[in-house]
């Protein structure tokens, strides 16, 4: 049995429809769909233009033609608001807005150790918690949805909050998989906003021309993570894009005080597993760049890579959230904190590489560290494994071979989460990252020795 399913993965800065035809044996993608995701500011608030991400997503839809699935993935933490007739209460903030500023105060009213005990998460401003502290339209609201949820329910007309994205809000119980109403009457808003939980692979509905739409890791790292080519439970991982998520996959959460002062995560995944993180800058701190200088990555990348190590900041200090004149930001960050001085282009992007490698080396030693899992392989999916100065870099800050690719991790782990549920193959995440070294290509780099 084969099936042709089609992927609508949203990432922050950009969206794809993805076909992926899956038997027993091959999984093949074919990218029939690509569009920019751009924010829009207005009033002062800035918001995600979800109204042309979905119009986008059925033009998409309408490419790929006759499907047996459609999943939908997208980034974490933002939601939309409905009324009591459905209707959306305004399009959703972006989770860079300034209005979680001061977010950090609600750690002393809830309490940080208390939080973190039940949610497992790490402190992050944008968290959902944090934005609903923050929020001004919750008078009218009556359900609050997940941004694939949103799309999801604008197909199907079904209502409901897929798990691991869930599970970003830091309003859910890392331990029962259930939202925690306790916390989220502590902050004054009514449990019954948050809709019914489903698990991955469950059918939502029926969508165009009746096809299943079906419920996928949601969050988009938990579908990179089911992407993920590992042969055994002996790796870590870094999805990489305008974020870097790093950790181990592990079977029940980490909630230690180390684990809290160290910022991990404990974010659901696909099957019951769990994904202990760090969430690191990322790319945003390049793409920013790239964006200011109007220039071509791949350029910049190649000078760079002629150049010495450079210095070495934190990607992520605060200080680099927000859009808008990154360049100048990175040289101050250098100058504040005694490190070499950029002097060029080429010099900036070192550094931010860099220090994207040594932060990827901290969190895979951590994460080793705080969850007993050790590792002998460093996984990167997603736009970062295209990064060859990067995954370089990583592996000779790393230690550890680390394996790039597939770039299109997430569409992969959307496409065998349908395939599966539709009986086109079986098994447990193992048999399906099996099926995924057998059709992806990946590319090895060994650590230099340099340092």
């Amino acid at each position: 049995m084969s099936v042709r399913v089609a992927a609508a993965d949203f990432g922050a800065a950009s969206g794809r429809v993805i076909v992926g035809e899956v038997s027993p044996d091959t999984v093949v993608l074919q990218e029939v769909h690509r569009f920019a995701n751009r924010p829009v500011r207005v009033a002062g608030t800035l918001h995600w233009d979800i109204l042309s991400l979905y119009q986008e997503m059925l033009g998409g839809l309408d490419a790929a033609g006759q499907v047996d699935g459609i999943g939908i993935d997208s980034w974490a933490v933002d939601y939309g608001l409905l009324d009591a007739d459905g209707a959306l209460l305004g399009n959703p903030v972006h989770y860079r807005d300034e209005r979680t500023a001061h977010a950090r105060d609600n750690l002393d009213r809830l309490g940080a150790q208390e939080l973190y005990a039940t949610t497992g998460l790490q402190f992050l401003p944008f968290n959902t918690i944090h934005q609903l502290v923050a929020e001004r339209r919750l008078g009218p609201a009556r359900r609050l949805l997940m941004i694939p949820d949103l799309l999801a329910y604008w197909l199907t007309g079904e209502q409901g909050a897929e798990v691991t994205n869930a599970s970003t809000t830091q309003l859910l119980d890392v331990r029962t998989r259930k939202w925690a109403t306790g916390l989220i009457e502590k902050i004054g808003v009514d449990p019954a906003l948050f809709p019914t939980l489903r698990e991955p692979g469950t059918v939502i509905g029926t969508g165009p021309a009746g096809t299943p739409v079906i419920a996928v890791g949601s969050h988009d790292t938990a579908s990179a993570i089911v992407g993920v080519p590992a042969e055994n439970e002996r790796f870590a991982y870094i999805s990489c894009g305008t974020w870097s998520l790093v950790g181990v996959e592990v079977g029940r959460p980490v909630l230690t005080e180390a684990s809290r002062r160290a910022n991990f995560t404990n974010e659901l995944g696909v099957d019951g597993t769990v994904r202990y993180l760090r969430n690191v800058m990322g790319l945003w701190l390049l793409q920013e760049c790239v964006r200011e200088w109007h220039a071509d990555t791949a350029e910049l990348l190649a000078a760079a890579a002629k150049l010495p190590k450079g210095g070495v900041i934190d990607p992520d200090d605060p200080v680099f959230l927000p859009p808008g004149d990154m360049p100048a930001r990175i040289v101050d960050a250098c100058r504040r904190t005694d490190q070499p001085i950029p002097v060029d282009r080429p010099a900036i992007v070192r550094c931010i590489v860099d220090s994207l490698a040594d932060a990827h080396r901290r969190a895979v030693e951590e994460a080793q560290e705080l969850s007993g899992r050790a590792v002998d392989v460093v996984h990167v999916v997603g736009g970062g494994a295209r990064n060859s100065l990067l995954c370089q870099l990583t592996a000779d800050a790393c230690g550890l071979p680390v394996l790039a690719g597939p770039v299109e991790a997430t569409a992969l782990g959307n496409v065998l989460v349908q395939a599966r549920a539709l009986g086109a193959v079986r098994g447990d995440l193992a048999q399906l990252r099996s099926l995924i070294r057998g059709s992806q290509q990946v590319t090895r780099y060994e650590p230099s020795g340099r340092v």
